[in-house]
């Protein structure tokens, strides 16, 4: 897993960013124990940058200190679910209003587009996911909004721990681009109403898909 050092960022902001990216792909999962040599060896890293980044996400909530155990990938529970999908409806509502406000052709043709390379991606779940949040961080793009972006970067340290996409069956990807269209027509329309109404039903399917997986 050895890549390129890139001259200009510590050992340990390489380290904090190539675990961070370890967490959102799954590599490692909510509840999944963090072993300073083992990540070391698969980033090819010396341990004290390591243990950095490790001291790094746990300032930020995304891994914790179990006794007997050592550093361990948060899991949300159900409740923790529910209230950061709230936010999320709160947040991407107020970005698919603005953005049916702000964006320009280019962007609405970009987000259709992210949409058909997310209904391609059946048979790679991961990859699918990746596209998803390219997709959802261009509308908060499209908003003009630095501030209404910043709030929603502030949630993506939580987002690492949902576990596993739900994109993994063709009936769930084809929920979601039918979804994602509806939203990019009202954006491109211009419609705020719809546009936000619609993104909050987007969220809200994704929540009880969310919780019905957790239930399994």
């Amino acid at each position: 897993m050895a890549k390129r050092q890139d001259p200009d960022r510590s050992q340990g902001e390489i380290a904090f960013a190539r675990l961070y990216e370890a967490i959102r792909d799954g590599v490692y999962r909510p509840g999944d124990r963090l072993r300073e040599m083992e990540i070391a060896e698969r980033l090819s890293l010396s341990r004290t940058p390591i243990r950095e980044a490790l001291g790094r996400l746990e300032a930020v909530a995304v891994i914790e200190h179990r006794a007997r155990i050592g550093a361990v990938v948060r899991k949300l529970g159900h409740a923790e679910v529910v209230e950061l999908y709230e936010m999320r409806v709160v947040l991407e509502r107020t970005a698919a209003e603005m953005a049916a406000k702000h964006a320009i052709e280019a962007e609405t043709d970009a987000l259709e587009q992210l949409n058909l390379e997310i209904a391609k991606s059946v048979a790679n779940p991961a990859k699918a996911a990746a596209i998803n949040q390219r997709f959802h961080h261009s509308i908060y793009l499209a908003t003009r909004n630095r501030f209404l972006l910043e709030s929603a970067q502030a949630l993506n340290h939580a987002m690492l721990l949902l576990g596993p996409t739900t994109l993994a069956d063709e009936a769930r990807i084809q929920i979601v681009c039918q979804q994602h269209q509806d939203i990019i027509d009202a954006i491109r329309s211009g419609d705020a109403e719809a546009a936000g109404t619609r993104a909050a039903a987007h969220l809200q399917t994704s929540l009880r898909h969310r919780l019905s997986a957790m239930r399994e």
